[in-house]
């Protein structure tokens, strides 16, 4: 035969070519779908990054975390289990891919749930978790698989994640614990961030309450000064927080007076000077603070001297101040215009100050007494003094005199009375030797330190 007419024969190299496309092809088809599935596995875990960023409801973030842990996990669904307050185990959340079967899945858990019941605020115990399990496989049946991981947030278990299957195949593998750890700490992420932000809601709330109560207070302490013929007042309150427990108040003794304060004459009446500390700081002591001001303006009316006016005063907060286990220090004093008489009685104050213009020597305006709210039958004692031109009186709360420096030592009564008489010496009127004496203060504790008590000066100056 001619070269030209003998079929072609294949070589053995070229058959065992064509026998090998059908693996290449199946390997080529292998990569394809694991790269889809990992790009899915990527989009879905994508997604719930973005709603963690982007929810602010919690319970719509919950309801995406059991479908996306069917779908990373390719179960026929998944619960999400969350622990209550009260100690109660409940079903949050529940995907389930066939719906025929999910009210049957539904009400399978609720029941499994419902069976236990945790110490109200402790942690889970180890064997709650076992117990769950086996109340999840007695409800379920022995056709549903379930795998498991715990909610932790700040290391404390806060319920569970379970992914659910009836392939009978299906294997709880490495990559599905991983991914499903992966979706049960996001889910802990968004309890933490709901828990903080209803923290931040509450603390703003209080704020607000807080800004408000100062408010209340800084309108209830005079805004300024009362025009009294030959006198010159200057005060200060400085509270350690925004509601403090001082309290000082200008009162014109007269009741017309008090309604008509424009228009009748100062000389008309004599005016009540008090300064006031209630035990403690904050709310609880502005509340109180508030109160005896009140109470206080009300006794003023009925015309007692100064020991009189705290003797009623202590009867009447005495069970108040009694049920809040506090106490209030209190210097009541009168100054009549026209004589320049001093009248006054003090409850376990601070003693204030007074400069003798004459001899340049400071001494102290005290009287016996006890705290008011101490013992319902204190007694108090009146005194007066005859105040001269130049003289100068300094009403002052232990804010002042306890200040702290950095290292702990405290400005005290010897070095108030001390920088009180240079400010005499020096300063011109009340309103300089009110800022001096701050001014010292601030320097003993510290220029960036911030004082830990009220501090209120009241200053009198005869002119």
């Amino acid at each position: 035969m001619p070269v030209s007419q003998v079929p072609f024969q294949p070589t053995d190299g070229n058959s065992s070519a064509a026998t090998d496309v059908t693996p290449v092809v199946a390997l080529k088809e292998l990569v394809a779908r694991l790269h889809r599935e990992q790009n899915k596995i990527q989009d879905l875990l994508s997604s719930l990054g973005f709603a963690l960023r982007s929810f602010n409801n919690l319970n719509q973030f919950l309801e995406l975390i059991p479908l996306m842990a069917t779908r990373v996990t390719d179960a026929d669904g998944s619960a999400l289990f969350l622990y209550k307050p009260n100690g109660q185990v409940r079903l949050e959340q529940l995907h389930w891919q066939d719906s025929r079967q999910r009210k049957d899945i539904r009400k399978a858990l609720e029941t499994a749930s419902s069976q236990i019941t945790l110490l109200p605020n402790s942690a889970p115990l180890a064997s709650s978790t076992g117990i769950l399990d086996a109340q999840m496989h007695r409800y379920l049946g022995p056709d549903v698989q379930i795998f498991g991981t715990a909610i932790l947030v700040k290391h404390t278990e806060r319920g569970w994640l379970y992914v659910l299957s009836r392939d009978p195949d299906y294997s709880w593998t490495e990559t599905r614990q991983k991914l499903v750890r992966l979706v049960a700490d996001q889910t802990a992420v968004a309890i933490e961030n709901d828990e903080l932000a209803v923290e931040l809601r509450k603390k703003e709330r209080l704020d607000q309450e807080l800004e408000i109560g100062a408010e209340i207070q800084r309108r209830l302490l005079p805004r300024q000064c009362p025009n009294i013929p030959g006198v010159a007042l200057a005060a200060r309150c400085k509270p350690a927080n925004r509601v403090g427990g001082d309290y000082y108040d200008f009162i014109a003794t007269n009741h017309n007076q008090l309604q008509l304060i424009s228009r009748i004459s100062p000389e008309a009446s004599r005016w009540g000077f008090v300064i006031g500390d209630v035990m403690g700081k904050g709310v609880p002591a502005g509340l109180i603070m508030t109160m005896m001001r009140g109470m206080l303006r009300g006794e003023v009316l009925h015309g007692n001297s100064p020991a009189g006016i705290l003797q009623n005063l202590n009867r009447v907060m005495y069970a108040d101040l009694e049920n809040s286990h506090r106490f209030v220090t209190l210097f009541y004093s009168e100054y009549n215009p026209q004589n320049r008489i001093l009248s006054y009685s003090n409850a376990a104050h601070n003693p204030p100050l007074w400069w003798h213009a004459a001899t340049k020597t400071v001494s102290r305006l005290d009287t016996l007494g006890m705290l008011i709210g101490l013992d319902a039958n204190s007694q108090y004692e009146d005194a007066q003094v005859q105040l001269e031109p130049g003289d100068i009186v300094i009403y002052y709360t232990d804010g002042l005199t306890d200040a702290a420096a950095a290292s702990g030592d405290r400005f005290d009564e010897e070095n108030f009375v001390a920088a009180f008489s240079a400010a005499c010496r020096y300063c011109k009127g009340p309103e300089e030797i009110v800022d001096y004496l701050f001014d010292q203060v601030q320097q003993f504790i510290g220029p960036d330190r911030h004082n830990t008590d009220d501090m209120t000066l009241v200053v009198l100056q005869i002119v």
